[in-house]
């Protein structure tokens, strides 16, 4: 008998283990405990029992059944179950993706009010969304009719890759290309040359200008300066003094410039003597007598 309760409690113990063997390789917690979610799709993409359910990028979930609705063969339901510590806010919505890697996951778009949850068992409807193997398959007739053009496209690169021209051409941007690789090393060298000669040259400015008696030559300046106001007031009073003579009446000069008699006395005497001079050339010999043997006087 009581091998008979050891071999029983041995068989419970290996079904249990084996149940939750089973489900954590279907990556299902039963130590954890969980709120349970329908999910209503139009189309299951393939979903499997245990895939997981995201939210914002993170796993918080798995799904536990699946049910094709018969009667109205509309419709897949999905049993869904999240750790207990999820709120899903009501507006939550479903969506399926294909990864490129294969398999199918379900993705929640969490409500916006976080405050309203709905409550375990509700249904959340599930929208169409195309994976990334979805988009492939739909580009696919768009790169059939793009794969004639392509073939041309690549026919044209060959032949102009193959083109003896562009091969010169190629050629003759290398050979430019180090052209200018050596132009610019030689101008690199001759911009230190003049750099490292102009820094010499300060240099030797500033020792030279740093050997300059400032103090001295200062002092020569201000000397030369006081030297030149000397010159320009003795000019001055030198032009006064002219001016003074020129305008008073005690000098000759002054006199003669300011007595109008004796202005009109000269004048009038240059008046005579010019016309003296004219009679002169006009009758000499009422002014010159000569003779070679003599003549009496009259």
């Amino acid at each position: 008998m009581k091998n008979e309760i050891k071999i029983a409690l041995t068989a419970i113990v290996c079904i249990a283990i084996l149940i939750v063997g089973i489900n954590f390789l279907k990556g299902i917690n039963i130590f954890n405990a969980t709120n349970s979610y329908y999910v209503k799709l139009k189309n299951a993409k393939q979903l499997a029992v245990s895939n997981m359910v995201y939210a914002n990028g993170y796993p918080i979930g798995s799904i536990r059944e699946i049910d094709y609705q018969y009667e109205d063969n509309s419709s897949v339901v999905v049993l869904i179950e999240l750790d207990d510590q999820i709120r899903v806010p009501k507006g939550t919505t479903a969506s399926l993706e294909s990864p490129l890697m294969g398999g199918v996951i379900m993705h929640l778009v969490l409500g916006p009010n976080p405050a309203d949850v709905m409550s375990p068992l509700d249904t959340i409807i599930g929208t169409e969304t195309l994976g990334a193997m979805d988009q492939l398959g739909a580009m696919i007739p768009a790169i059939e009719k793009m794969l004639p053009k392509l073939d041309s496209i690549l026919d044209n690169i060959n032949r102009i890759t193959g083109d003896p021209a562009l091969q010169q051409t190629l050629a003759n941007a290398a050979e430019i290309t180090d052209n200018l690789k050596h132009t610019s090393e030689s101008l690199d060298k001759l911009m230190s040359n003049q750099l490292t000669g102009t820094l010499n040259n300060v240099e030797v400015l500033s020792g030279n200008l740093a050997k300059v008696d400032v103090d001295a030559t200062v002092n020569n300046l201000n000397s030369t300066l006081t030297d030149a106001r000397c010159l320009v007031g003795q000019l001055q009073k030198t032009m006064e003094d002219v001016d003074r003579q020129l305008n008073g009446t005690e000098g000759t000069l002054g006199a003669l410039m300011n007595d109008r008699a004796l202005y009109d006395n000269l004048n009038h005497t240059i008046q005579s003597a010019d016309s003296l001079v004219t009679d002169l050339k006009a009758h000499p010999k009422r002014y010159v007598h000569f003779s070679v043997f003599g003549k009496k006087d009259k």
